[in-house]
């Protein structure tokens, strides 16, 4: 049986509209590449990368919640960061590694569901690398009132908005795939379901204006608030007199820029539109660096980088170290016990002799 179903045409050839009857029941992935001689390499990279992502992002997470030093406003953002990046890495990877030793084949639901998840995470994080952008403003700029003004009430309302950001946009991305008409093939020339990738298939060659104008809006918005926070964190700084304040501003907001130049810089290059099958193919590797380099990246960028994470797992690593000792402490204690006092019986029976 055909996984597609043509959509049925007037005399003039033409697409009948929105009230056809075309039904799609799968896609078919064509992947990053369809050369046999680099798809043993490329999986193994992936899975690599995929170990690599789940372990980085898992000890991250883990290490700010056991440590209470690093129960504060930025760590809590960055907890929730790794969280979406984590999560970010099981929407995509598992489906790509599955390509290369099975069939390439995904029913119209999985993308649906994959294409919603996928725009949730990468837009929640958007809206979480512009909160994070809000605290190092009030960090630097207002550092007597950091507390007051990032309690936790305003992170909560923060990261709630973030998510509820990231829900409506998936919402609305995904509702505009499903109102898709798709025409002549259902053959989707990249590794996993995007929408650029999907409306060269669709019989629409643009959105509806109404939606573009709502995205748009919302994501150049939140990276005008990241443009102000560090322009201001500019002006701030450059008004400083001890060398010692630029060196920590620096080194505060350090991690963080680099993570938005990885995000936005990816970003802006996976979705600008291909004109050739070459642009095509390099949109894909772009793509691969947005959604699999990256969240792999971020706890390498923030750890590394960041002197509360090293003191962290110094302190982990000390306590890790006595738990294991103690129990061999006291095993010495008690050998050494039990040997003096058997060595003190021994001489006192044969002194009796």
């Amino acid at each position: 049986m055909s996984s597609f179903t043509s959509v049925p045409t007037d005399h003039t050839g033409e697409v009948n509209g929105c009230e056809n009857d075309s039904s799609l029941i799968e896609f078919i992935l064509m992947g990053l590449t369809d050369e046999p001689e680099l798809q043993p390499p490329l999986f193994f990279l992936l899975l690599v990368n995929y170990v690599v992502t789940v372990m980085g992002n898992l000890s991250l997470i883990n290490l700010i919640c056991l440590n209470s030093h690093l129960h504060t406003p930025i760590y809590f953002f960055l907890f929730n960061l790794s969280f979406i990046d984590l999560c970010h890495s099981f929407v995509i990877t598992p489906k790509m590694l599955m390509s290369y030793i099975s069939e390439r084949n995904i029913s119209f639901a999985e993308c649906t569901t994959q294409l919603f998840f996928y725009c949730f995470f990468v837009n929640s994080e958007h809206y979480v690398l512009t909160a994070m952008a809000y605290d190092r403003y009030v960090a630097i700029c207002n550092p007597l009132i950091y507390m007051v003004t990032m309690s936790s009430k305003v992170c909560s309302l923060l990261m709630f908005g973030s998510y509820m950001m990231g829900f409506a946009g998936s919402t609305v991305h995904t509702g505009c795939m499903i109102r898709f008409i798709f025409c002549d093939s259902n053959i989707l020339n990249h590794y996993m379901c995007d929408l650029f990738p999907l409306l060269q298939l669709s019989c629409r060659s643009t959105y509806d204006l109404v939606v573009s104008i709502i995205v748009g809006t919302a994501v150049i918005a939140s990276s005008l608030i990241i443009f102000l926070s560090y322009a201001l964190i500019l002006f701030n700084v450059l008004h400083m007199s001890s060398s010692k304040g630029w060196s920590k501003a620096f080194s505060t907001c350090g991690s963080h820029i680099i993570s938005i130049g990885l995000f936005y810089g990816f970003g802006m290059l996976t979705h600008v539109k291909p004109s050739s099958t070459g642009s095509v193919d390099q949109g894909k590797l772009f793509s691969l660096f947005c959604t699999n380099v990256v969240p792999m990246l971020n706890p390498l960028i923030y750890s590394l980088r960041n002197r509360d994470v090293k003191l962290a797992v110094k302190i982990k690593t000390e306590q890790k170290e006595k738990r294991c000792l103690t129990p061999c402490l006291q095993c010495y204690v008690v050998f050494s016990s039990s040997s003096t006092f058997s060595y003190s019986s021994f001489s006192s029976l044969h002194l009796a002799f």
